[in-house]
């Protein structure tokens, strides 16, 4: 039903651009079109459950005229806190009109503030017919702020954010690094990263969305830091590897290239939506050496045979994101000025849950048999969410035979000094050229446990754990019981 009712709408769209010029033809669709992404984009914001980011929901594939589009999302929510008051003071909005609420405000960006538009549909006469009275409340309101211009309006709600450089990842299974670095010197400058193997820099703003090697896999439009966490799992080829939470799928692919394509790597991803995209992205890859699963991470029973032998885990879980807002674009959100301007933000009741989940989610996966490295990561830059997890569940990695590690020895931005051993932990300050990411890289060197003794202690932690508030932990008598056994294994 939603295909034929999109076709019907095409076909009204076609009706009444007829005798338009082109221009005219792509400048109504990209308006509809970006009323449909802005629709989704409010919504979301409103319940602080958005289901993808804008720029995701702007390059998806539904959206045809992707430019165009991005641009009239993008300054629309820019000018929107303006065009919602000039469009309730010249009584705009009335209840016909609220359900295409976000067609309006697109329609009217474009006719107050964009281009001069020739009228193709309802929404568009609607708002040419009530521009007297738009242009004198927006001047209303410019005297009532003390403005002479509109754009001192807007410095309030947005800051001005510099474009960073533009990372992209070589994927090795379609195409070597030196090849990328030619195609791509045809259309712009080019470095290579002197950090993160197969990593190139662009400059800021360049767009390759729509460039053939991006669209058939070879290159992956991602972050620096992001590259960053599968380099630091560093599993081997040959290994079997899990990836806890794996959609969107970026590091996922990357860690197929890091193997070769040798071994096996398990994608799960618990939410369909985005199971989805993960499939179209490791598709996209090349990668044959994944299989993607529909489950929740923290159901998998670490003895079942296919988890059993897992050598290496890589943990993104859900997080704030609060890393990677400006990338996301969240600064033109309404939502941003009160959840990310607030230090407040950072232990918030929603922060909390995550960490909740996050210290399971870590604690889940140092439990694995046979695992040796597991690399815990997040686009956060709350401590609540890094630090203060790794130290939570520092004792049982430790009991575990875990010790941290230390990804990346030269990157000279290294954990807060909450507790020992926390400069051996990984940031990237999205003030700079990466985004906000965490880093944490778990080693153990295997002991085996003869099965009987295994057993024993996994009953006893059990029966203690009964009733605990935080089960995931080790008991203290388990930890000692760990202890003992290793040392009398060494002697």
């Amino acid at each position: 039903m939603a295909s034929t009712a999109a076709k019907n709408r095409e076909n009204r769209a076609a009706r009444l651009t007829v005798g338009c010029s082109a221009a005219d033809r792509s400048a109504h669709f990209a308006r509809r079109e970006a009323a449909r992404v802005l629709r989704c984009v409010l919504q979301g914001d409103a319940r602080r459950r958005a289901p993808a980011s804008i720029k995701s929901l702007i390059y998806s594939p539904s959206v045809r005229n992707k430019k165009a589009t991005f641009a009239l999302v993008c300054q629309t929510l820019k000018y929107l806190p303006v065009l919602k008051n000039i469009l309730a003071a010249a009584n705009v909005l009335s209840a016909k009109w609220k359900k295409q609420a976000p067609l309006l405000y697109v329609t009217a960006y474009d006719v107050l503030f964009g281009q001069k538009i020739v009228i193709t549909g309802a929404q568009e006469k609607l708002i040419v017919l009530h521009k007297d009275s738009l242009e004198s409340a927006l001047s209303k309101l410019c005297a009532q702020k003390k403005v002479k211009h509109v754009e001192e309006l807007l410095l309030d709600n947005h800051n001005h954010v510099s474009p960073k450089p533009r990372f992209v990842r070589v994927n090795t299974l379609k195409i070597d690094t030196e090849s990328a670095i030619r195609e791509l010197e045809r259309i712009t400058k080019v470095k290579v990263d002197g950090l993160v193997p197969d990593v190139l820099v662009l400059p800021g703003g360049t767009d390759l969305h729509n460039h053939r090697l991006v669209l058939d896999g070879s290159l992956f439009l991602q972050g620096k830091a992001s590259s960053m966490v599968a380099v630091a799992l560093c599993p081997k080829p040959g290994w079997k590897v899990l990836d806890a939470c794996a959609a969107p799928g970026n590091k996922t692919s990357h860690l197929a290239a890091l193997m070769k394509g040798k071994g096996k790597i398990i994608a799960c991803e618990i939410n369909k939506k985005r199971l989805i995209h993960l499939d179209d992205t490791i598709k996209r890859s090349g990668a044959l050496n994944i299989e993607i699963i529909h489950r929740d991470f923290l159901d998998i029973n670490d003895s079942e045979p296919s988890f059993s032998k897992i050598r290496a885990i890589l943990l993104d879980p859900s997080c704030s994101g609060s890393g990677t807002s400006t990338e996301r674009l969240d600064y033109l959100l309404p939502s941003y000025s009160t959840d990310h301007k607030d230090e407040a933000a950072a232990n918030s009741s929603r922060v909390k849950k995550l960490a909740a989940f996050q210290k399971k989610a870590l604690a889940h996966a140092l439990s694995f048999p046979a695992v040796e490295r597991v690399v815990y990561s997040t686009c956060s830059i709350h401590q609540t969410e890094n630090e203060d997890v790794i130290n939570a569940v520092l004792p049982l990695a430790t009991s575990l035979g875990f010790k941290l590690a230390t990804p990346f020895p030269q990157w000279p931005l290294r954990g807060l000094p909450i507790f020992d051993g926390a400069e051996r932990l990984l940031r990237t300050d999205p003030s700079q050229d990466t985004e906000g990411f965490f880093i944490a890289l778990f080693v153990r060197k295997l002991i085996s446990l003869p099965p009987a003794k295994k057993r024993r202690l996994m009953c006893r932690n059990k029966d203690l754990n009964r009733g605990r508030k935080f089960p995931f932990l080790p008991t203290k008598i388990s930890m000692i019981w760990m202890r003992n056994w290793m040392t009398n294994k060494k002697r």
